[in-house]
């Protein structure tokens, strides 16, 4: 049996980052009530969700129940819950209701799929989690779409709040520009790494996922160091 290398225990770290940078999102949310600030915190508890069943399978082996979770938490609600954080930063509030009563039934609809999908045993391997041993592979089209959905309000928002922010001129804004770059960037990773993942190249995705919070986590600090919203910029 194949064992696992170094760089399978990377999510270990992830999910303790993960652990730590939830409890920051999750007191400033309490202390602030800002609903963009309770899904990013959602959004990091999933990214530290996924990462420990990844974490599970290169301690303890491999199996369909651990795939299809991780499959669940990484690839479908990685990045849907940061995404709609920047949703209701960046829109106003009945369009991001909106947009959350059509794309999250979608969302759970599709979990639901993944889970009750048929399994393809031959493809599973012992340390390793893959989406190929889904054998309703169609079920697999869909993860496109949410992915598209968290780079244009996730990926896109930061980057856009990055160049007003730095447009401006200012000091203040030019921290907060150089926050959301941050924050554009390490969102980004993951989504590199997960393309590769499909490849076969899992291991992309566990440096991606690491390498990508610490820059998402810095960018907030950032942003927020001088008591500063992650807001766009008008």
């Amino acid at each position: 049996m194949q064992q696992p290398h170094l760089v399978h225990y990377l999510p270990i770290a992830t999910t303790l980052l993960a652990a730590v940078f939830c409890s920051i999102l999750a007191r400033r949310w309490l202390a602030r009530s800002g609903p963009h600030l309770a899904w990013w915190a959602v959004g990091v508890f999933f990214y530290g969700v996924g990462t420990f069943f990844e974490s599970a399978i290169t301690l303890f082996g491999n199996n369909i129940v651990l795939t299809k979770l991780w499959y669940v938490a990484g690839a479908l609600l990685g990045g849907y819950p940061l995404a709609q954080g920047s949703v209701y930063l960046l829109l106003k509030r009945r369009t991001a209701n909106v947009l959350t009563a059509i794309s999250l039934p979608f969302l759970l609809v599709v979990s639901v799929l993944v889970l009750a999908s048929p399994v393809l045993l031959e493809n599973l391997e012992p340390h390793r989690p893959s989406g190929a041993v889904l054998a309703w592979s169609w079920v697999r089209l869909f993860t496109p779409f949410i992915n598209l959905y968290a780079v244009f309000f996730l990926i896109g928002g930061a980057a856009l709040s990055s160049y007003r922010y730095f447009r401006a001129g200012e000091p203040l804004t030019r921290n907060r520009a150089i926050g959301n770059a941050l924050i554009a960037f390490g969102a980004l990773l993951p989504g590199i790494g997960g393309s590769m993942a499909k490849a076969g190249v899992v291991e992309a995705l566990y440096v991606g996922e690491f390498i990508g919070l610490l820059f998402i986590w810095a960018g907030f600090q950032v942003c927020v160091g001088r008591s500063a919203e992650v807001t766009v910029a008008t």
